[in-house]
């Protein structure tokens, strides 16, 4: 009950937000919402699927830096601290937690201007975002294998008409500095261009005591941008954009007495340099309107760490020292054709669309363990030297469509299907080869109705699938294969807005079914070995979830800003039998109950404001392979400061609180000789303070 009270003043905001009265703004109005990630550009009043759309301003006022900054503020999406930066998320539940090993088999989807870099989202950066656009449940129409959890969809800001700019200083708690620097505008009459560059630096928020360091664990990340926009003439234009990421973070982030302070005499790193692009075409064609999307991607990443989070002090005179490396490089080429009727999907047109995908990726990874251990006591020795490479490639090809059928002037039938085949092939210097392919369905069926220009309100059935595959390296007895796995997923939904668009409402609620659900747990193969503790995926029998999303929106004057975003999950395992115990009704990993977020922003006619922001989730399952669970938490962020028509100056603090929360956990024994099981977790951000100035230009 210790953070009763923290909770009780995240729901307390919340009521704050919803009590509110409205003062009189006959000229307030809330601005058309349009998706970007669906299969065409829509309003988001008929589009059938529950999103939750970040704008560049609510995403300037959130975060500093990355979009794991953002994530509390999205109902029911969670993610895994396993590395330095979020790269791994779970929506309603769905998604993975880490990936040591080849044979990437993402379930949520992210995507930055239509680049793939589902699984190694650490290059999620916030710099010069246009939107962000986070769509819950299975994807399967739009993006399939990728998606059954899913989709994140990050668009940078695109060049306008007239030639403007902006720069960014920022400075901060924990050595935290900053520069951004972005400019476009037309180039000539069907040009314009537009390029961005940031880079931030801070320590990490950790003291490595016995090194005499702070920066172990230390951020430098930079982001290069551009982006191309060309009319062509007759209706069709060109979009280019090219991305260049360069997160250069340490990774010393887990200590033996869960805090800030590390003992690790080898600290790691946790890197990804990217390069990516992507070309859009748009255009009329053969009576409707053709889309070509290309993208590619190359990623060099990097991770290992200090395998016993200690040093020859911490466990001495027993001899304890064992590192692990990981080096990947991942390549990603796609390319997606669709065709589609002129006239966009919506109540009273029937339209129709088509389309080709098809996805290369390519993994070579190189993974080096070693360690040393000896025991004076019982006079026992051992030691590692573990090498593995292995190269992986897989093919997706997908045929895809989408018929809307109009029912009357207000209401749509919409029917969507995909059919996705895949291929792999892996091979690893330890001698195993597979090549496992096969054959996916998915699709959805929704209702949607406009009841007026204020209210409308839809219901869905979908499927969605993910690929089955197998499990790299040492894995326990009949753990090396697992199957196909897929989700039906029910929705209803409902937006609705009042009192001339000043008051905005979002929410829907949903029940989902996930068939032969594959369950990434873990064990440890040789007790006081660290580096065997390996993962590897499973089917559990079935999986089901039941849960609610809500958003709210309300501007009651000029000068006041009001939002409230509230996710309720309930996801468990139908029937799931592990090697350690039966986890049949028990919650899944990562899935809290509950997730809150709700702000207030008051803005003077002078320019002053003053901003807080509070979020709340509840306790989650660290894993599977263990009961062990984190506990609820709140945080709260505030901001103040002046702006004026082309600067601002912003005074923050993150976790004003400062309050101690845990975003991963493992259960194991790491400490000798006694290896008594334990649990580590490794901790978010500590209160951070900071100043930051804008200038527009």
């Amino acid at each position: 009950m210790q953070h009763a009270p923290r909770l009780a003043a995240a729901f307390l905001v919340c009521h704050a937000v919803f009590a509110a009265t409205p003062a009189a703004a006959d000229n307030i109005t809330i601005d058309e919402i349009v998706v970007t990630a669906d299969l065409r550009e829509r309003s988001l009043d008929v589009v059938p699927v529950s999103v939750s759309i970040l704008d560049a301003r609510f995403i300037e006022q959130q975060s500093i830096q990355h979009f794991e900054e953002l994530t509390y503020s999205v109902p029911n999406l969670n993610w895994s601290g396993d590395g330095h930066r979020a790269r791994y998320f779970q929506i309603r539940g769905v998604g993975e937690l880490e990936q040591y090993q080849g044979a990437p088999n993402p379930s949520v989807g992210v995507l930055i201007d239509d680049i793939d870099f589902s699984g190694i989202g650490t290059i999620a950066t916030t710099w010069d975002l246009e939107r962000i656009e986070v769509l819950r449940g299975p994807q399967g129409t739009r993006y399939g294998a990728n998606a059954i959890g899913g989709l994140i969809y990050m668009r940078t800001a695109s060049p306008g008409d007239e030639f403007s700019g902006r720069v960014q200083l920022l400075a901060g708690d924990d050595d935290a500095r900053s520069i951004g620097v972005a400019a476009g505008g037309a180039i000539n009459d069907r040009a314009r261009l537009r390029v961005s560059a940031h880079r931030h630096e801070s320590n990490g928020f950790r003291t490595n005591t016995f090194l005499g360091r702070e920066d172990t664990n230390g951020r430098e990340e930079t982001t290069l941008r551009g982006k191309l926009d060309v009319d062509l003439g007759a209706s069709w234009q060109m979009n280019v954009a090219l991305l260049y990421g360069d997160i250069a973070n340490g990774y010393d982030a887990f200590a033996l007495d869960n805090s800030y302070t590390m003992l690790s005499d080898k600290p790691g790193r946790d890197e990804q340099e990217s390069l990516g692009a992507s070309m859009r075409f748009d255009g009329d064609l053969a009576g409707g309107r053709f889309t070509s999307i290309t993208s590619y991607a190359d990623s060099d990443i990097e991770f290992g760490f200090d395998a016993d989070w200690g040093n020859d002090d911490s466990w001495s005179p027993v001899t304890y020292d064992y590192v692990s490396r990981s080096e990947r490089e991942r390549r990603t080429l796609s390319q997606e054709f669709r065709l589609a009727s002129a006239e966009a999907m919506g109540p009273g047109s029937a339209d129709w669309l088509v389309g080709l995908y098809a996805l290369r990726l390519e993994e070579d990874l190189d993974t080096v363990n070693l360690g040393e251990y000896f025991d004076p006591f019982f006079d026992f020795a051992d030691s590692l030297d573990d090498r593995l490479q292995s190269a992986y490639e897989a093919t997706n090809l997908a045929l895809f469509g989408e018929v809307g059928v109009p029912l009357s002037a207000a209401t749509t039938l919409t029917i969507g299907l995909r059919l996705e085949r895949r291929e792999t092939d892996y091979l690893d210097s330890s001698g195993l080869t597979a090549g496992p392919g096969e054959t996916m369905l998915g699709g959805a069926l929704t209702l949607n109705h406009v009841f007026d220009p204020d209210l409308s309100a839809w219901a869905s059935l979908s499927r969605g699938y993910k690929a089955g595959g197998f499990n790299l390296g040492a894995v326990p007895p009949g753990g090396r294969n697992f199957d196909q796995e897929g989700v039906w997923n029910l929705e209803l939904g409902v937006r609705k807005s009042w009192l001339d668009d000043r008051v905005a409402l979002n929410a829907a609620a949903f029940a989902s079914r996930r068939d032969d659900q594959q369950v990434r747990t873990s064990v440890q193969l040789v007790p006081g070995d660290p580096t065997t503790f390996v993962f590897f995926t499973a089917n559990a029998a079935r999986g089901e979830s039941v849960g609610l999303e809500a958003e709210l929106r309300f501007r009651p004057t000029d000068e006041l800003d009001l939002y409230a975003n509230l996710g309720l999950l309930r996801a468990r395992f139908d029937s799931f039998e592990s090697d350690a115990a039966s986890l049949s009704g028990r919650d899944q990993a990562h899935a809290p109950r509950y997730t809150v977020a709700a702000g207030a922003r008051y803005t003077h006619a002078s320019g002053a404001f003053l901003q807080v922001d509070a979020s709340a989730k509840d306790a989650f399952y660290f894993d599977v392979s263990h009961d062990q669970r984190s506990e609820a938490y709140a945080l709260i962020n505030a901001r103040t400061g002046f702006a004026a028509d082309r600067w601002s100056v912003t005074l923050w603090v993150r976790n004003l609180a400062d309050e101690r929360y845990a975003v991963r956990g493992f259960f194991f024994g790491n400490e000798p000789p006694d290896f008594p099981p334990t649990l580590y977790t490794r901790l978010g951000d500590a209160r951070q303070a900071g100043i930051t100035f804008d200038l527009e230009f």
